[in-house]
């Protein structure tokens, strides 16, 4: 646990293993760069909380209060008390003063959220209780509490209705449209704070190899014998590299949908971060504090946004993102590049400024 005592902030009876706590951490230490710049700027916005909470008697987020109470497990001292502990310790360690109602609800797939626009509370399934030993569950209690401490409750039940409203206006297609364009981007930043959340469930944990693990589990189940980090990990450098620009442009395709990255890329993204200057200042006791979140700057926020995104296409090993990275370099011949990239466009004759393509026994040799 903590360094400093087990009775600050309400929370004793907390652990009792030798973690490092962080007193007054802005979300702002921990966020990826994409969702941190887009929450700087909402926060800035006049008005943000009213609008939200007026939103609130729109959302069906009183009905979904009541469910969880009425028909999931409410965590406490007496009931899923390691799980409890574990919450306190959290929000103890992030410094989280008001500790957000936990529930377990009965379900087979492995699966934990945080949701709520007045006040965040997390659902975790038995699916997932089952399956994660103690710091893995950790971990991911840690997750979850990083996503109360950054709001992301909020967008995420935001998420939620649109997704739901989109099924329900499928009929008409303008209003369809204009929904899920809206659903697309939540995804796409709901995305990068899962990212997020996981540097958040290190720092709670702070045992890389627990959050590893448990990520290796949400991917192949609880057969952690049959499986290896450095192998799970090289399947993540095997997907951003391979193929051509038919993959990339499916690996768009097949992300789109989603509301979380895939497990192998959280995995590669969180090791990263873990061996980064920036997750080791924080550790010494080195980061953003909570106080200052209203002098942050939403210049200076987008524009490490920005940075961020050009160092990852300058560094990518993605098709597309290598193609893109020439260009913007001012590699020329993009016909050609993009006719390599998917294969060729069949079998055809070739254009008058292209060589034969005949590598057949009595093709005429060229050297």
């Amino acid at each position: 646990m903590s360094d400093d005592g087990h009775q600050q902030n309400g929370h004793e009876n907390v652990p009792s293993r030798q973690r490092r706590r962080f007193p007054g951490i802005s979300s702002r230490a921990y966020e990826h760069p994409a969702d941190r710049s887009a929450l700087v700027a909402l926060r800035k916005l006049s008005g943000f909380d009213t609008v939200f909470k007026a939103l609130s008697g729109l959302l069906p987020e009183r009905s979904l209060r009541l469910l969880f109470l009425s028909d999931s497990v409410r965590v406490s001292d007496q009931q899923f008390a390691h799980l409890h502990d574990m919450l306190r310790d959290a929000c103890y360690i992030l410094d989280l003063e008001k500790v957000p109602p936990m529930y377990v609800n009965q379900d087979p797939q492995p699966n934990a959220m945080c949701i709520g626009l007045d006040e965040p509370i997390i659902v975790v399934t038995t699916g997932l209780v089952e399956l994660l030993d103690e710091e893995e569950m950790r971990a991911v209690v840690g997750h979850e509490v990083g996503h109360a401490l950054s709001g992301h409750s909020v967008y995420r039940t935001i998420l939620l209705f649109l997704t739901s409203l989109a099924l329900k206006v499928a009929w008409i297609p303008l209003g369809n449209l204009a929904i899920m364009a809206i659903v697309t981007a939540l995804r796409e930043w709901f995305r990068k704070s899962e990212l997020s959340a996981d540097r958040a469930g290190l720092l709670v944990g702070q045992d890389l190899t627990a959050s590893m693990r448990g990520l290796m589990k949400l991917a192949g189940g609880n057969h952690l014998h049959e499986m290896n980090v450095d192998a799970f990990l090289k399947q993540a450098e095997e997907y951003e590299a391979g193929g051509d620009l038919r993959d990339s442009v499916l690996k768009i395709l097949n992300v789109l949908p989603r509301s979380h990255p895939f497990t192998t890329i959280r995995a590669a993204e969180l090791k990263k971060w873990s061996e980064s200057r920036e997750f080791q200042r924080i550790m010494d006791g080195h980061y953003p504090r909570r106080d200052e979140d209203k002098d942050t700057s939403v210049t200076d926020s987008f524009r490490e946004s920005a940075s961020h995104y050009a160092t990852h296409v300058k560094t990518s090993k993605d098709p597309l993102m290598k193609l893109v990275s020439d260009l913007a370099g001012g590699a020329g011949d993009l016909g050609g590049r993009v006719r390599r990239g998917f294969g060729g466009f069949g079998n055809g004759a070739p254009r008058e400024d292209e060589p034969p393509t005949d590598t057949g026994p009595d093709a005429p040799n060229r050297d």
